[in-house]
């Protein structure tokens, strides 16, 4: 298991922006503590930032709230989080396979970076590790890597103002 992660650092990103964060409600205790740490280390490093929180009933729910909170809020950077662990069948391998496609697929046409914590583990003790553990918990490594990407797409949009996607306030 990989412990290389992306470093902290306090950060200002020109006017306040908004990162919100879609999770799972299934494996609720997993997810929860992803969130947690996520919300936490977010506070650290941008406590300016404006973090809504929407919850799914599970990782296949994801995308589409994703889709909806791209489409009708006005948001820098999605964070989505999760946690599927693989049983006897390959449905765990199904859910996590779309769910990753359709969020590159949001992110790619909304121009709106989206990030993917949604966990694909084999067992409840990798999740415990990734999601309970401080040392590797992926919500820090997501709430580092939405803030590199609201101030990269800060930095693109002062660069190129006619590439900014248009919000639809719903």
């Amino acid at each position: 298991m990989s412990v290389a992660t992306l470093p902290r650092r306090p950060r200002s990103i020109g006017p306040k922006r908004t990162i919100a964060i879609v999770a799972s409600l299934y494996n609720s205790n997993y997810v929860n503590g992803l969130v947690d740490a996520c919300n936490e280390e977010l506070i650290r490093i941008y406590p300016s930032a404006a973090v809504p929180l929407y919850r799914v009933p599970g990782a296949f729910e994801i995308p589409v709230c994703v889709k909806y909170v791209v489409d009708h809020g006005a948001v820098d950077v999605v964070i989505a989080l999760g946690v599927v662990i693989r049983g006897e069948t390959a449905h765990g391998d199904l859910v996590g396979t779309s769910v990753a496609q359709s969020l590159q697929d949001i992110a790619v046409a909304s121009k709106i970076p989206v990030i993917h914590e949604v966990l694909l583990c084999d067992t409840e003790a990798q999740a415990d590790v990734r999601c309970l553990n401080p040392e590797y918990n992926r919500g820090i490594e997501a709430a580092r890597a939405a803030v590199n990407m609201a101030e990269l797409f800060y930095k693109l949009h002062s660069m190129h103002p006619e590439g900014k996607p248009s919000v639809v306030n719903g």
